[in-house]
């Protein structure tokens, strides 16, 4: 990490930017949706929960665009190491981006669109919990396949920037992770409790 270190400089515009725009995605994402799920303000100024939802989720694309371009411009305004600027490295994040964006990918269609963008807070609940590939294998892969995307493009690029900015999100999805996961395991549990009640 401190031979990284030496090839970045964090006060770089670019650089900073990207730090930014990886931070405030899920934040924006998870403030909006929590002050969706206790206010419904969205779904009445749409007309509906599912317009809401693709809504938000055509925001979160639109800053996800935002976030990625931050992030190769990060990665072209700082040094490039020698040691990973080779065939083999390339391939390796290739590789890499491949695995991410099967995760991805996978995630979405097994989520569909108002799954992936948190439809479950604006009251649109899936009956069960997804298990089926990626979920098999892997708890919230469209996070670390994101994350494996960004990894696979920072050796692809040989960008110490990168890779430090691939930690950046790794660090910020964890911390996505820990704040949604106990808030969405309770809504389910809501919907169950229900469930019960009227049977």
């Amino acid at each position: 990490m401190t031979r990284l270190l030496g090839y970045v400089d964090p006060s770089e515009p670019h650089f900073v930017a990207a730090v930014l725009t990886i931070a405030f995605n899920p934040l924006f994402w998870n403030v909006v949706a929590r002050w969706e799920h206790k206010t419904r303000q969205l779904s009445r100024a749409f007309g509906s929960p599912h317009l809401a939802c693709y809504t938000l989720g055509g925001a979160v694309l639109l800053l996800n665009v935002l976030r990625s371009h931050c992030f190769t411009q990060a990665m072209l305004s700082q040094p490039r190491m020698q040691s990973l600027d080779n065939p083999l490295a390339y391939r390796v994040g290739l590789a890499l981006l491949g695995v991410g964006g099967v995760f991805v990918l996978s995630s979405f269609l097994a989520l569909g669109f108002t799954g992936t963008f948190l439809g479950d807070y604006f009251g649109i609940l899936k009956e069960a919990r997804v298990t089926t590939f990626p979920f098999s294998i892997l708890d919230n892969p469209m996070y670390w396949g994101s994350t494996a995307n960004y990894l696979g493009w920072a050796i692809m690029h040989a960008s110490p920037a990168g890779l430090l900015l691939t930690t950046v999100v790794a660090l910020i999805y964890t911390v996505a992770i820990l704040y949604e996961e106990p808030f969405t395991a309770e809504i389910y549990r809501q919907k169950a409790s229900q469930a019960h009640k009227r049977s």
